[in-house]
This record gives structure tokens, sequence and C-alpha cells, in this order.
């Protein structure tokens, strides 16, 4: 008998790996999804620009929920992840946001409904090391280590001809009697 789960599980697993132009993106960021659609016989390309409030990780069966407001109306749109009907997905802005699902922005409207602004940081060193990186990173600080003590031998005369700088008296805020000066 045939095992059709490991078949579909293995044509799931090619299919995702066919789309690596998916970013990583997370309920509260500002996406702008980039969709096929078709009208007649030609097709062409429509963005939808909005907040994502629900993203659901079911592997292949992964979808994500964007919402905008258009004309004062809240639309919401649920799309699946790996669908060959989305052309691109772009992040235009990181939120920050305490919940997995943002399903209360749809009762908030104006200011209210504003998400603060995730700061991503590209210059943070990665979490996980490998055996190779960890023996670059033990070379480099014996190396620097080396070097360290040349420099500070070399700052030293440098900080003992600085003399600290004298701190100027601030002359104290002549106090206003308004009130007494008027009666």
């Amino acid at each position: 008998m045939i095992n059709t789960h490991a078949i579909i599980a293995e044509f799931e697993q090619a299919q995702m790996a066919q789309q690596d132009k998916i970013p990583a993106f997370r309920p509260g960021d500002t996406v702008v999804v980039a969709v096929k659609v078709k009208e007649g016989n030609r097709e062409r390309i429509q963005n939808f620009e909005g907040v994502v409030i629900a993203c659901r990780k079911r592997g292949f069966n992964s979808s994500f929920t964007v919402r905008k407001i258009s004309y004062g109306e809240g639309v919401e749109r649920t799309f699946h992840l790996y669908s060959q009907q989305i052309d691109s997905i772009k992040v235009v802005r990181y939120g920050k946001v305490r919940r997995a699902k943002l399903y209360y922005l749809r009762a908030l409207s104006g200011k209210k409904a504003r998400i603060k602004e995730r700061i991503i940081r590209k210059n943070k060193a990665p979490k996980t090391t490998t055996k190779a990186t960890k023996s670059a990173q033990t070379a480099a600080t014996a190396t620097a280590a080396e070097k360290a003590p040349a420099k500070a031998e070399t700052a030293k005369p440098a900080a003992e001809k600085k003399a600290p700088a004298e701190k100027k008296p601030t002359k104290p805020a002549a106090k206003k009697s308004d009130s007494a000066d008027s009666k």
C-alpha cells in the first residue's frame, strides 16, 4: 500500500522550497502584498497594503490576514502564504505588538488603531554559532588581547597630558516676584 501522507508531505516541501520570496513578518507589521489579478484574458498585479492582524502557521497551508482602511471602511483579506496568486510580499514597517491575533483593531479607528514601530538592528550578532565560528571568535579575541596591552601603554601618556576640565559656576536665576511688585 502506498503511503499518501508521505507523498503529500514531500510535494508540500518541494513547493515550499520554491517560494524563496517570502520575507519574515509577524502580526503588527505593515506589508504590501502584490497579487496577480486576472481580468478577462489579461493579467495584472494589484498591491494590497495593510497591517497583518493574524498569521496561521500550518506549513504549506499557512495563511495570513491583512487589514487596511479603504475609503473609511475596514477591509480584510486572507492570503495563503504559498499561493501562486501572490507575486511578492514586501514589509514596509515593523510593528511592536504583544498579541498574536490583532482582532481588537476592528473596533478601533483613527489614532487609537495605530501601532508602535519596532526597531530592527541590522548589525545584531546571530544567536546560534557553529564550531567553525566559535574557533574564529576565540582566535579573534586572542589577537585582540595581544594588541590591547600595546594600545593601553601608548594611551596612558595621552591621558596624563589632558587635565580635567574645570566646571564653570552658574549664576542662580533671579526670583521673580511679580505679584508682590504689582500690589
